[in-house]
């Protein structure tokens, strides 16, 4: 109904935010991550909204990426995960690394999440583990976490690909070769040593 509000941020407040749009202030509840972004930057902002409707109640979620919103329209397709629980993991988890800890099983790392337990960590795994790709979630960490060289992004990669193989999940590889600080005259093997000594 409503793709998306783009207007001044009027005020920050615990779980929400109010965005002025052409004279109506909009309440929109946003992950805590996203809110900590927000207080960074510019008074206007672009948030991508999902409208949750229920008898008692309309309510507004908000995004900063569209990349975050369905992500969260995935979660809330999960038996026993609604728009509440939802934002609490996103809130708790950053949207990649939540990726990750999908790709790979990573219950543990779900279930700390408030008002998700083992159970519904792994329902949310079994459910969006194939929906999820995991070229596409990798490439997309590393844009947001180091910009967009071709070079570095193809390095990092193939070592996380290498640290999988090892037996690592994806979701340690990921966190070891984002620990390490590549240059555009590294290598794979250079990459992979510095990364298995954040693993140790």
């Amino acid at each position: 109904m409503i793709a998306f509000l783009k207007g001044e941020v009027a005020a920050i407040q615990e779980g929400s935010i109010v965005l002025a749009v052409g004279g109506v202030g909009y309440n929109i509840n946003m992950p805590q991550t996203s809110i900590d972004m927000i207080r960074g930057l510019s008074q206007e902002c672009k948030v991508y909204t999902y409208l949750s409707v229920r008898e008692d109640a309309m309510q507004l979620y908000g995004f900063l990426t569209k990349d975050d919103l369905d992500l969260f329209k995935q979660l809330i397709q999960v038996n026993g995960v609604g728009p509440k629980v939802a934002l609490s993991v996103l809130s708790a988890i950053k949207a990649d690394d939540l990726r990750f800890a999908i790709l790979s099983g990573d219950a543990k790392t779900i279930s700390k999440c408030p008002g998700v337990g083992t159970k519904t960590a792994q329902r949310i795994i079994l459910d969006l583990k194939d929906k999820i790709n995991l070229q596409e979630a990798f490439e997309q960490k590393l844009s947001h976490a180091a910009g967009n060289d071709d070079y570095i992004t193809g390095v990092r990669q193939e070592a996380m690909e290498a640290l999988c193989a090892l037996g690592y999940s994806a979701t340690d590889a990921m966190r070891a070769c984002r620990s390490v600080d590549v240059s555009d005259t590294d290598d794979v093997e250079t990459v992979l040593k510095e990364a298995l000594k954040h693993l140790i």
